[in-house]
């Protein structure tokens, strides 16, 4: 019976990894999971939790990232599985398209982002790359047990807006709209669930927190991909969750987005907030159908077996039908040793 291991730096990465979780489980494979930095303390749902000592000693078939990096020095395969889309808020050379030279397999989201890699791939010889979809997704499409009907309920029959902001501050909606949303809440016509990326600032989650009552609710992280499956629209900035949610054909409503584009329903004032949510329960043809262009674009798989197809890419590469690598370049030995120093460890007498 293999052995996999989950990595993790963050917790919006806990979503990412708990559908993979549930299907290497149902695989009857062993798995566990090591977090570290900000998600350090975090848990799946029956999914021991192991520090380096004990991932080192557990010497995994694979290790499922979702973060920047990974500890190159453990057993197994690296595999990317990415922690969110391709949103443009930085230069490819800084964001999404960046190798770092520590990952052997990339699972990839779709087309948009199948292409590039593979054209780096077929360059740099050290990775090779398949198109799974993405695990994060694989609740939007298939039975959650409830999760979001429950979010749902509420609204008795009310439109249902989420808003989900990013961290990085001179993109983020949260400060900006805050009072109008703030106001939607009060007249009562729309039903809210509120969320906001664990790096935001203390002070913003206290003044979304306090917005929680008859008319809206607040959701943790973890609740996330239950929250998208529930809300009929979206209001976002230049976050990942524009793209995560537009996945499932539904309109979205953007902020002062660093690269606006057809799909979204973009705007700079704040008081025109209104308008543009009757705008996105209402969507025109040609609206529709560039959200569903885009969606097919960035990832078209439906069927919530993303996860599914990440362990078989997966187990297709350790049995070396995927082909060999080449040698890792200088610079990947040279962030191993930054992460060695990092974490405090030199091998087994470190």
């Amino acid at each position: 019976m293999a052995g996999y291991l989950l990595f993790a730096t963050e917790r919006y990465a806990l979503p990412i990894l708990a559908p993979l979780a549930e299907a290497l489980h149902a695989s009857g494979h062993e798995v566990a999971a090591w977090f570290e930095d900000g998600a350090a303390g975090s848990r799946l749902p029956g999914v021991a939790s192991v520090g380096l000592r004990e991932a080192l000693a557990m010497r995994p078939q694979a290790v499922f990232s979702a973060a920047n990096w990974v500890p190159t020095f453990l057993s197994g395969a690296k595999v990317q599985l990415f922690h969110g889309f391709n949103v443009q808020k930085r230069d490819s050379a800084r964001g999404h398209f960046r190798v770092r030279g520590m990952f052997d397999l990339y699972c990839t989201q779709g087309p948009a982002t199948t292409a590039p890699f593979q054209a780096m791939a077929a360059e740099q010889g050290h990775f090779t790359v398949v198109e799974t979809g993405w695990p994060k997704l694989d609740p939007l499409f298939r039975d959650d047990g409830g999760a979001s009907a429950a979010l749902r309920a509420p609204a008795a029959g009310r439109p249902v807006v989420l808003f989900g902001s990013t961290f990085t501050e001179r993109l983020s909606a949260a400060p900006h709209l805050y009072p109008q949303i703030a106001a939607d809440i009060a007249a009562g016509q729309r039903y809210w669930l509120l969320t906001l990326h664990p790096k935001c600032a203390p002070e913003l989650f206290a003044q979304y927190r306090a917005l929680a009552g008859a008319n809206a609710c607040f959701v943790e992280p973890e609740q996330v991909m239950a929250a998208q499956r529930a809300a009929d629209v979206l209001v976002s900035d230049t976050s990942s969750i524009v793209s995560e949610f537009i996945v499932q054909h539904k309109p979205v409503v953007t902020f002062r987005n660093r690269v606006p584009q057809p799909h979204m329903i973009d705007f700079d004032d704040a008081a025109q907030l209104p308008a543009m949510l009757e705008q996105a329960l209402h969507p025109t043809a040609a609206l529709q159908a560039e959200i569903t262009r885009y969606a097919d674009a960035i990832h078209p798989w439906r069927d919530g077996r993303s996860s599914e197809r990440v362990i078989a890419a997966t187990d297709a590469f350790v049995s070396g039908a995927l082909g060999t690598l080449a040698r890792k370049p200088l610079g990947s030995w040279l962030r191993n040793l930054q992460i060695r120093k990092d974490l405090g460890y030199w091998g087994p007498k470190g």
